[in-house]
């Protein structure tokens, strides 16, 4: 008998996947939240679900008006896909109640749902992209205006985004210790 290979369109097994835990004894799958994690975190989480991301619409043979190829520059599609993968690796836990995929199955119609209406609110398109329209409200300065962006290369779009999200991250922590005592490791 072969050794069981992996189709090339599977989701890879990255160490932020299973926490980072031996995979003997994995952890149990655990939100990200997108705004505390640290740089190399930050960076795992971008490539696990930019992976898993990819073996999604190809699985499901999604559209564009769904998942769209610049989903990692808005925030509304980020948090929902990261949500959707996060149910995804809990509802196929080997752990998990035999059930859990028809869940998942059903909560993913529902996220295709609120996946379509923010890809066409925030005007991502095929080729091109531009940040999600804001409103301002009253008081507020005006939003300012939006263009759109063609890119040629969505992988390459996408490496560069993620180590530039990385380097301010990563610029963020060192500028956070800096303010701590060396001898204390308390706030100066």
């Amino acid at each position: 008998m072969s050794e069981y290979t992996p189709e090339p369109d599977e989701p890879e097994t990255h160490d932020s996947l299973q926490g980072g835990a031996d995979f003997d004894h994995p952890e149990p799958p655990h939100p990200v939240n997108w705004n505390l994690l640290s740089a190399h975190d930050l960076e795992q989480e971008w490539l696990a679900l930019n992976d898993w991301v990819a073996w999604l619409r190809r699985t499901y043979g999604l559209p564009a008006s769904v998942i769209p190829p610049f989903w990692h520059r808005h925030p509304e599609l980020v948090w929902e896909l990261s949500a959707l993968h996060l149910h995804w690796l809990s509802a196929y836990d080997p752990e998990q109640d035999g059930s859990a995929p028809l869940g998942w199955h059903r909560d993913f119609a529902d996220a295709r749902a609120r996946l379509r209406d923010w890809v066409a609110a925030c005007g991502t398109r095929l080729d091109r992209d531009r940040p999600t329209r804001q409103t301002s409200w009253p008081g507020e300065d005006p939003a300012p205006p939006v263009e759109d962006v063609v890119i040629a290369d969505r992988g390459e779009d996408f490496v560069q985004f993620v180590f530039d999200q990385v380097d301010a991250r990563r610029e963020a922590e060192e500028a956070f210790y800096a303010t701590l005592d060396p001898e204390t490791g308390e706030l100066t």
